[in-house]
């Protein structure tokens, strides 16, 4: 009876030996919840994932402990992003804490659109390849299903050449990324011709949301003008009702997407 009981104890030490154990990790940046840099970085590997960003592109969220801030990674390749990687920026685009680790050129396109939109609380910026051609083209991109809901309202193609000639097509500086911002209006995504697009929204996985629904809009309103009839699009009324919807449900393909990188997170 004895050694019974004693297998069945080291059974039952051996099953609890093997669930495993998901400890809250202590945010690096003082008054920075740790699930909101963990959205950052599944955002960032999230896209990655999809094909939406490659070497490039980068995911941001308002500090909640100081809103005139922003955080986002080091220059990284968002695939390879950690929890460790995530820096504080001014409301400028200055490092709080470089501590020698080299930044992103453009993250003067966050730092504008948070001065410009508080109600803005993520921005992520892509060179999503559905979406180029929209950027160059006299094609508009429009709402074409329900989850692309939130392009019914009109999306603006901001062009740099327009007030700054001929550039390297990069948002280098804070005028540029003003002239951006002011383009984007009180919309939830723009385009940039000649470059990508970025999109916002009112939480890390609601701006992640857009830039990947983004660029299956575009590719499927591609494919739907390619049967060469006309084409029906979203309204703009069915589209502001259709968006609700979204907000309701993206906990549901949140935690699915985070699921997909999962055991590279723990790499």
């Amino acid at each position: 009876m004895l050694r019974r009981i004693a297998s069945v104890l080291l059974g039952l030490t051996i099953c609890l030996a093997t669930i495993p154990v998901h400890a809250q990790t202590p945010s690096a940046i003082p008054g920075v919840p740790a699930e909101l840099i963990e959205d950052i970085v599944i955002g960032s590997r999230v896209l990655a994932d999809f094909g939406i960003v490659d070497g490039f592109g980068h995911v941001s969220a308002r500090d909640p402990a100081n809103p005139s801030h922003f955080l986002m990674s080091r220059s990284l390749a968002p695939a390879l992003v950690t929890a460790d990687d995530i820096m504080e920026f001014d409301q400028d685009g200055n490092p709080v804490d470089a501590r020698g680790r080299s930044v992103f050129l453009e993250r003067f396109i966050h730092a504008e659109i948070y001065k410009a939109r508080p109600d803005v609380m993520a921005v992520v910026h892509t060179h999503s390849p559905g979406v180029i051609p929209f950027t160059v083209s006299k094609m508009p991109l429009r709402a074409i299903f329900h989850n692309g809901a939130f392009l019914a309202g009109g999306v603006p193609v901001w062009d740099i050449g327009k007030q700054f000639g001929a550039t390297d097509m990069l948002v280098r500086n804070n005028e540029i990324g003003k002239s951006l911002a002011e383009a984007l209006g009180d919309k939830p995504v723009i385009l940039m011709r000649g470059h990508g697009d970025v999109t916002v929204g009112p939480t890390v996985k609601m701006a992640v949301f857009r830039a990947y629904y983004t660029d299956v809009d575009a590719r499927l309103q591609a494919q739907a003008i390619g049967l060469g009839t006309d084409v029906t699009y979203l309204s703009a009324e069915e589209g502001a009702k259709a968006d609700q919807v979204n907000f309701v449900v993206i906990d549901r393909i949140w935690n699915l997407w985070k699921q997909r990188v999962q055991p590279t997170l723990a790499k």
